[in-house]
């Protein structure tokens, strides 16, 4: 991003005291976020239940997948800054993402379990099974395009210390979950009673609609997420080449790495811990090198705050795989006689976002003003604590359930409540923290390393994930009871290290903010 799209505003004019671009790129995000929880509150059902892989694999699939969507932002970001704009990222991110989510409602014939040789195996038709691969691969490239740069045009539309800001970003991440709980309701219900290809292809509209509101209302943005260096882009290459169309050709062979990696799931941890590392020094790298002492101090702070993230996503995504999973096996969710859908219950974090954003909105810029608003690092550290919390509640329930397969309902929504409250103090504050620590003429690649800290958690949620693994027929689990049994004790274990983890934040939170130099 050009260094003008951060520190001033993008366009003209407000709405509800914000800027007019947010509203853009709130309903953009909502139609993303829409397709892209809709899909994932299906997936660890697809994969046991339909292609009727087990636990252990689901779960390292499961965590590939959700990291590799965290780490394409990294290179969304540089691409965008350097080259496309973030406006240009976004659109293609978008075209990425309806294809691969349309592929994803292919699903073929069900996986059929027979015995060889007096042992299990499964038969499984490999040509969905490839379809399926490579639509996950369209979708990992597409956020990577979309997801830091929509998030870099929100911090473009205020200046670097607008006290607006945070509440902004808030507020935009309450538009991310207007859509998760659309698209987990949705696709969820459509898949009870319609089937996977059913909640699939909803949630590919989802994304059409997204590119729509795009398109038509990205003139609110003014100059914001324009090209740093428009004729760069024209440059010609080769006859009928030019810069702009090898980087869409360049993002076709990345589909097809992808869709060979998420076969391959060894290979991502290693990929990972490669750009992690190489990450780490880029950017300690450019604070040394380039940057005054406070920027420099700011960079490296904000550098450091990321790596709380690999701690509160690894524990944090076990919603969408091991805890869905649990919901569905050792849950009760009869509600009024009528059970609820398990998949159906990953809209409730998001439920809670929506109402508890304008609340926290409103109480960051209360106590800003009365000059004792936590920091970011004291932020972070009540996020550790909470979601620890919640892992201890449910553990709870489950202690006192009579029933292995009648957990009540209750201690997993109380879960969803203290983890909520923990994302709301460290997600969009993190995305508001990026944008506002980082050099503005690095700031989309600054965000990309904030998503690629989200992958390596995520990543550790899929190894987390796969310690509960049960054994299962036919997708169906074999003992209720060991498998509550597995669940308590890996949520146990989760919600006392984070607590740790949080209290050390604590500890270390005057220190961090004495760096950041007066920026909260």
């Amino acid at each position: 991003m050009a260094e003008i799209s951060v520190s001033a505003p993008a366009a003209s004019g407000e709405f509800l005291g914000h800027p007019k671009g947010l509203v853009v790129c709130f309903f953009t995000e909502m139609w993303e976020r829409f397709s892209y929880y809709g899909m994932r509150a299906l997936l660890i059902f697809y994969l046991t239940q339909h292609f009727l892989f087990s636990d252990q694999v689901a779960a390292g699939i499961y965590g590939a997948y959700i990291s590799l969507v965290y780490i394409t932002p990294v290179l969304g970001g540089i691409v965008a800054d350097r080259y496309l704009g973030a406006k240009r990222a976004v659109t293609l991110g978008a075209i990425l993402l309806i294809a691969g989510h349309t592929g994803m409602a292919f699903e073929g014939s069900t996986a059929v379990e027979t015995v060889v040789n007096g042992e299990t195996a499964v038969i499984r038709d490999p040509l969905y099974l490839q379809i399926f691969y490579l639509s996950l691969a369209l979708i990992i490239m597409g956020v990577g395009f979309l997801k830091a740069n929509i998030s870099t045009l929100v911090g473009s539309l205020y200046q670097r210390n607008d006290p607006r800001r945070d509440g902004g970003f808030t507020l935009f991440y309450m538009g991310i979950n207007v859509g998760a709980m659309l698209g987990a309701l949705i696709c969820g219900f459509l898949l009870q009673y319609g089937g996977f290809s059913w909640g699939f292809g909803a949630a590919s509209l989802g994304m059409l609609a997204g590119l729509i509101v795009f398109l038509r209302g990205q003139h609110l943005l003014g100059e914001a997420g324009e090209p740093e260096n428009p004729a760069l882009l024209k440059r010609r290459l080769a006859p009928g080449l030019n810069t702009e169309w090898l980087i869409y050709l360049l993002s076709l062979v990345g589909v097809l790495v992808f869709w060979q990696l998420i076969q391959y799931r060894a290979l991502v941890g290693g990929l990972l811990g490669t750009f992690l590392v190489l990450m780490t020094l880029v950017v300690i790298g450019y604070s040394f090198l380039r940057c005054e002492t406070q920027d420099r101090n700011r960079m490296l702070v904000c550098l450091f705050l990321m790596s709380y993230q690999i701690v509160f996503w690894g524990l944090f995504e076990q919603t969408g795989s091991s805890l869905n999973l649990m919901t569905d096996r050792n849950v009760d969710r009869v509600v009024l006689g009528f059970e609820i859908p398990a998949a159906a219950f990953q809209s409730v974090n998001a439920a809670f976002i929506i109402m508890l954003a304008p609340l926290f909105s409103m109480l960051w810029i209360s106590l800003g003003r009365r000059g004792i608003e936590p920091s970011t690092p004291m932020k972070f550290a009540l996020a550790l604590i909470q979601l620890g919390l919640g892992f201890l509640l449910l553990v709870y329930g489950a202690s006192i359930a009579g029933d292995p397969v009648a957990v009540g309902l209750i201690w997993l929504i109380l879960l969803y409540l203290l983890h909520t409250m923990g994302e709301l103090c460290i997600s969009p504050v993190g995305l508001s923290m990026t944008t506002k620590l980082s050099v503005p003429s690095v700031v989309g690649m600054m965000m990309g390393c904030w998503f690629l800290a989200s992958a390596a958690g995520n990543y550790v949620s899929g190894q987390i994930a796969a310690m509960t693994g049960s054994d299962t027929i036919g997708g169906e689990v074999v003992d209720a009871g060991a498998a509550l049994a597995n669940y308590v004790e890996v949520y146990s274990a989760a919600g006392w290290y984070s607590i740790g983890f949080g209290v050390l934040a604590m500890l270390l939170a005057p220190v961090l903010k004495h760096f950041m130099h007066g920026v909260r």
